[in-house]
């Protein structure tokens, strides 16, 4: 393993066990120590930066969110790569078309225009509240919109991206997807994150657990599935760790010397 100096972390399943809303006393320790060894922190979540559990807003030095299409540090926006207007709007027709309704995310609000028992399951997870806007085709039109999330299950992938040019599914759950542009994803967003903190591939290490960290892993130089991974991603990952409950993480950092 090449020195590491950057390390990403997807949050569900990997920082946090699901159904948990603070990392364990080890995974605090862990990204204490890491980070006294100067490595870069970095988030790479496809939560918004309105849904980031607190212990998230402290201690990292950068953030992904939205699976990518939006990336920051600090102050300073690193990339800005939102949904395009028409492509929102054939989703929402096509999801309606199987009688889905759509969330979708801005920088500073989430809201749908309409909910079921999947789309509330999925905003169950970061404790997120679901609000039905009776204006929701014209915030779509005058707000940049990051991403939308639905319920959905694979079966409906295809009629739901019927006609969609510029957007696809960043699936990371069998019962609901995010929706992001066609260009984008953890992995891209990587890419231009190590080169603005002037990094090479090799000098980071990334841990993930679902579909939508695929890219990601592939992106750096040591991508770690957790134990609890799907097994896609484990099929890409150059480790795997234990998972989320055992503080794989931590095990991993104290083998390889992370910390």
């Amino acid at each position: 393993m090449s020195k590491i100096r950057i390390a990403f972390f997807d949050i569900d399943g990997t920082l946090l066990d699901f159904g948990s809303r603070e990392p364990s006393p080890r995974m605090n320790e862990t990204l204490r120590r890491l980070k006294e060894n100067g490595i870069i922190l970095c988030i790479a979540t496809g939560r918004a930066p309105l849904s980031l559990p607190s212990f998230a807003l402290t201690g990292f030095d950068a953030y992904l969110t939205f699976n990518g299409s939006l990336c920051y540090s600090g102050d300073t926006e690193i990339l800005s790569n939102p949904l395009p207007a028409d492509d929102i709007m054939r989703i929402m027709r096509n999801a309606a078309g199987i009688g889905r309704p759509i969330s979708i995310a801005t920088r500073n609000r989430f809201i749908a225009n309409g909910m079921d028992d999947d789309l509330k399951a999925y905003y169950g997870i970061s404790g997120s509240r679901i609000i039905i806007a009776e204006d929701f085709e014209t915030i779509i039109s005058e707000e940049k919109v990051f991403q939308i999330m639905m319920g959905c299950y694979p079966r409906e992938y295809q009629a739901v991206m019927e006609g969609v040019r510029h957007a696809r599914i960043a699936a990371w759950w069998d019962r609901a997807v995010d929706i992001i542009p066609a260009d984008g994803g953890k992995g891209a967003s990587i890419t231009r994150m190590l080169g603005y903190f002037g990094l090479d591939a090799s000098e980071a290490i990334a841990f993930g657990d679902g579909g939508n960290d695929i890219g990601m892993l592939q992106a750096v130089g040591t991508g770690v599935a957790m134990g609890n991974a799907s097994p896609d991603l484990i099929a890409v990952a150059d480790d795997v760790c234990g998972t989320a409950a055992e503080d794989g993480i931590y095990s991993y950092c104290i083998e390889h010397g992370l910390i």
